[in-house]
């Protein structure tokens, strides 16, 4: 979405400005609050405090969620040699912000690899963008006339085995983020959709 688009140009173009804002952050529920009121209205903010903003909202909320305070220690300052190891890394990335049907034809070739990471089916309202049933369908009629290789993470459930069927489907499992506070080691099933074998 816009708002990765944003963080990655300011990690690779502006990695010190972004590590100066985030300096002297403290992580203080009072503090997540106001950087939650302020991200909320992101056209009054400069793209670099609008990324120190974003950063401080992922590493401060629960489970990574954006709305709701952590109660986690966690030092920003740990993060910075990763800010800057980032940023060497994305100089040599093209930053693209469109629909994926089009982005995955433009980029798509012999030799292209394309790792699709769509909302989960059923899940849809957690995320800020709409992907409704029809973009779970276009996602799998996109791929299916791809001339590269692809690999999509899906929730397991049966729409998705019955939409991807014909496909190598791979299970997998993930700690479950959300339910880690009530449930230590709680596990959320996972797809792991390819259209080559992964066992090549």
């Amino acid at each position: 979405g816009s708002e990765m688009c944003i963080r990655d140009r300011c990690v690779r173009e502006h990695p010190k400005e972004l590590k100066n804002e985030l300096e002297f952050v403290l992580n203080s529920r009072e503090d997540f609050n106001k950087t939650l009121e302020i991200f909320k209205h992101p056209d009054d903010v400069e793209n670099i405090k609008r990324a120190a903003l974003f950063y401080q909202l992922i590493k401060f909320s629960y489970a990574s969620g954006l709305d709701s305070y952590g109660c986690r220690p966690h030092s920003l300052w740990s993060d910075f040699p990763i800010i800057y190891q980032a940023s060497a890394r994305l100089q040599r990335v093209i930053i693209e912000n469109k629909d994926f049907e089009a982005l995955i034809r433009q980029y798509d070739r012999e030799g292209a690899f394309f790792y699709c990471d769509p909302p989960y089916y059923m899940t849809e309202d957690y995320y800020e963008v709409s992907f409704p049933e029809q973009d779970h369908i276009r996602l799998k009629n996109t791929l299916a006339g791809c001339q590269g290789k692809w690999m999509v993470s899906y929730n397991d459930c049966s729409y998705i085995r019955d939409l991807y069927a014909g496909y190598y489907l791979t299970e997998a499992t993930r700690l479950n983020n959300m339910a880690q506070r009530y449930e230590k080691g709680s596990e959320y099933r996972e797809l792991i959709i390819t259209n080559y074998d992964p066992e090549e």
